[in-house]
């Protein structure tokens, strides 16, 4: 399998099944047992706390697609529970939790966490602080499908990191990218208020973001060979096979 193809095979996947762990409700419900109030608290404390103690508005440029009152609203409600550390460690085991539910039994794991760690460890961290501060997040070698959640999730946040960096070169806005990838309905729901929709001129724009992320994610693709990269395509695809249709 080509670099660019695997690219295209894993991307939706691996940011799809990440959505399923933050959407669902045992997550929410792992959130109110560390003692988080309901809402985003959790949420954005614990995927940014990597980031450390930083000002809310700080957060908020690093992370780039969700609207601002959201993330700051957030990362306020969760200060008094734990230290961004602490609550970035509660949501690696949350990850890992869920990963241990929803993986399906019999994926080759042990593979797959080879094969997404040569990927992560090949990955330039430069002008990603999210996803480095996920790629050092500790992983137990006593839980290879808990560990697999978690290498699908930093692969998703250096997916996501390279998304805004390429929207920005682009010349769109962060609201502007949500609004034509998900529509004004979906737009509000993370966040943004009264997004209006975007001029069809952009959308090109769009489609050039898309692109250019998948190029800066190539390097990583392109340390494993052919037959590893259809490996990992396979593996994603049976690893995420209890998505939501």
């Amino acid at each position: 399998m080509e670099t660019f193809e695997c690219i295209a095979a894993v991307a939706r996947p691996i940011h799809d099944f990440g959505d399923e762990f933050m959407s669902d409700e045992a997550t929410a419900t792992a959130g109110l047992r560390a003692g988080f109030p309901r809402g985003r608290g959790f949420y954005c404390r614990g995927r940014f706390g990597v980031l450390g103690e930083a000002p809310a508005t700080v957060v908020q440029a690093v992370q780039g697609f969700l609207g601002p009152d959201l993330v700051t609203a957030g990362w306020l409600a969760g200060r008094s529970v734990m230290p961004a550390g602490e609550a970035a460690a509660c949501y690696a085991q949350a990850v890992r939790e869920w990963g241990r539910t929803n993986v399906p039994a019999g994926v080759d794991v042990e593979h797959f966490n080879r094969l997404a760690q040569q990927l992560i460890d090949a990955a330039d961290a430069n002008a990603l602080p999210l996803f480095a501060g996920w790629r050092a997040q500790h992983c137990p070698a006593d839980d290879p499908v808990g560990v697999a959640m978690q290498r699908i999730h930093v692969l998703r946040e250096h997916r996501g990191a390279c998304h805004l960096a390429a929207v920005r070169l682009c010349g769109l806005s962060a609201r502007a990218a949500m609004v034509i990838n998900l529509g004004v309905e979906q737009a509000t729901r993370y966040g943004w208020p009264e997004p209006h929709p975007v001029a069809s001129a952009l959308i090109p724009q769009w489609q050039r973001a898309e692109q250019l992320t998948d190029e800066l994610q190539a390097p990583l693709y392109a340390t494993l060979t052919d037959r590893q990269r259809t490996e990992f395509a396979q593996l994603v695809n049976v690893l995420t096979a209890s998505l939501t249709p």
